[in-house]
């Protein structure tokens, strides 16, 4: 265990809000904050420790508020405590997605509702000031810091900014939700009996297609399965303008994760394997931004 994480545990254990707390253990999955488990006069907790991370566009305020408005639609766990790099939730006891459980069709028809209801409903729960998430933005910014820092990728970056630019022009003018903007399967919590959606440092407000877009390129949704995503959202048939954003924004989406990746390498203090995130996540854009230019 590294210095980080053995002062995340020692932060969430020392917290005034417990009596008693037990049990306390680093729970898997955190890759920009860490997750601990502990239990205190029989209840189970989650806390998550994660300070302000600016390069990453990630900010706690930010996270405590469009949290909140999710718990408040029932699809986000309850928050007990916050305070500035803590945030402290009921314990959920499910079972988190996989990729391969996102890709199952009557999975899919439960999650594409649940999605647009944070979109929707969850946006009209949100109060205070809150973050915008413009991917193109942060591919800029992200651009920026792998300079500054001297990343490896540096030669590379021209090239991708050139790419960027020209998927703003097709993904065009956009409605504006409140999205989750990191839709990765782990974040899908079934508890038996209802999914839950986790972790919301990235929420903010968006375009819808950058959240579906996600879902589909980080579940290597199939074509049909995201034309049936795409009809499904909209509730009408898919025409080839929205397509053509759509796919814009999904080679959008990967070289997004591909940088966020980048950037890690360079900068996270967590344990994990950025670099082979890297490789993954660039071939995959790659491969997205051949089909999306062959089209």
């Amino acid at each position: 265990m590294n210095v980080a994480a053995k002062a995340a545990l020692d932060r969430a254990a020392a917290l005034p809000l417990w009596q008693a707390p037990q049990q306390v253990a680093l729970l898997g999955g955190g890759i920009t904050n860490f997750n601990v488990s502990l239990v205190d006069q029989g209840k189970r907790y989650v806390v998550r420790v994660g300070q302000d991370i600016p390069l990453h566009q990630i900010m706690r305020f930010n996270e405590h508020a469009v949290h909140s408005a999710a718990q408040a639609i029932g699809v986000a766990p309850a928050i007990v405590h916050a305070e500035p790099g803590i945030l402290v939730l009921e314990f959920i006891n499910g079972t988190p997605l996989d990729e391969a459980s996102v890709r199952q069709d009557d999975m899919l028809a439960r999650i594409i509702p649940l999605i647009k209801r944070c979109h929707t409903d969850a946006m009209q729960q949100v109060r205070g000031p809150i973050l915008t998430f413009w991917v193109f933005h942060v591919l800029r910014d992200y651009a920026a810091t792998l300079r500054d820092g001297g990343s490896p990728y540096v030669a590379k970056l021209d090239a991708l900014l050139r790419t960027a630019r020209q998927l703003e022009q097709d993904v065009g003018p956009v409605q504006l939700v409140l999205g989750h903007n990191d839709l990765l399967a782990a974040n899908f919590l079934e508890d038996g009996d209802r999914l839950w959606l986790l972790d919301w440092e990235y929420g903010g407000f968006n375009s819808p297609l950058f959240d579906l877009a996600g879902l589909a390129s980080n579940n290597e949704l199939s074509q049909a399965q995201e034309c049936a995503m795409l009809e499904s959202y909209f509730e009408a048939p898919l025409t080839p303008q929205l397509a053509h954003q759509y796919h814009a924004m999904k080679c959008a989406s990967l070289l997004r994760e591909t940088m966020w990746s980048m950037v890690s390498e360079i900068h996270s203090e967590i344990d994990f394997d950025y670099a082979q995130y890297t490789d993954k996540n660039l071939m995959r854009f790659q491969a997205a931004l051949s089909d999306f230019q062959n089209t």
